[in-house]
């Protein structure tokens, strides 16, 4: 799809005029929060929103609200109660059914496909696109990244293109799907996020909701793997 938003470059996007304003998903993560700062080094006003879907612990929207003031970005926090209730809570997934174990190694590994929460991303992103719309936004940022593509769904370029392709056309003011990182690997977001000041200090990973990251989960291991591999400081406590 040749759009420039959909450019995996992360540099070279350039807000259309002054004042321009971008909804970022801001889950707490290191990706995302690089990919606000990013979007912020823009230019662009940034909007970020959050998502209670009732997942295994809260403690990565507390560190969104925190990266958001620091950025001095405003925040919503939006629940999805009754989608949980009702649909996500009877998923075979570790993050909505406390049922289920939260597998630990390596996100190439098939126990992974446990932390899939079925049709997560596209719920957000239509909602988010919503919220575009209202504040006349440009595009709704997505922290996707290469690392994402063998275990999530929707993190693979279908996915990206197609939903892309329908914020273009869902209202009478286009929106597009701004997704830089996704043929990045984790260890090139934690260098981009180190250049653009990113305090990877208050972003939180884990899976698990204790004191400090777990250091065992899909996501730790993977948070270990990008700094050491960055050679950019990990700011991070582990258990293990």
């Amino acid at each position: 799809m040749n759009d420039q938003y959909m450019d995996v470059k992360p540099s070279n996007i350039k807000p259309p005029y002054a004042g321009a304003k971008a909804v970022v998903l801001l889950s707490g993560g290191m990706d995302s929060t690089t990919l606000l700062y990013n979007v912020l080094s823009n230019g662009y006003k940034a909007h970020a929103l959050g998502f209670d879907y009732g997942q295994r612990h809260l403690k990565e929207l507390a560190a969104a609200q925190k990266i958001a003031t620091k950025a001095r970005t405003p925040f919503k926090l939006i629940s999805l109660a009754s989608v949980h209730d009702n649909i996500l809570s009877h998923a075979g997934s570790s993050q909505t059914n406390e049922s289920v174990r939260v597998p630990h190694g390596r996100y190439d590994d098939e126990s992974m496909k446990q932390t899939v929460v079925p049709n997560r991303n596209m719920m957000m992103l239509s909602i988010a696109t919503s919220y575009a719309i209202v504040l006349k936004a440009d595009i709704v940022a997505y922290a996707a990244h290469h690392g994402d593509h063998a275990i999530y769904p929707d993190c693979r370029h279908e996915f990206m293109e197609s939903i892309h392709a329908t914020m273009r056309i869902c209202d009478w003011h286009p929106v597009s799907l701004y997704a830089p990182f996704r043929e990045m690997r984790k260890e090139n977001i934690a260098h981009h996020g180190k250049a653009l000041g990113v305090p990877f200090d208050l972003t939180w990973s884990c899976y698990e909701g204790n004191d400090i990251h777990c250091g065992r989960c899909g996501t730790c291991v993977e948070r270990k793997e990008a700094f050491v591999l960055s050679d950019v400081p990990d700011p991070t406590e582990y258990a293990a």
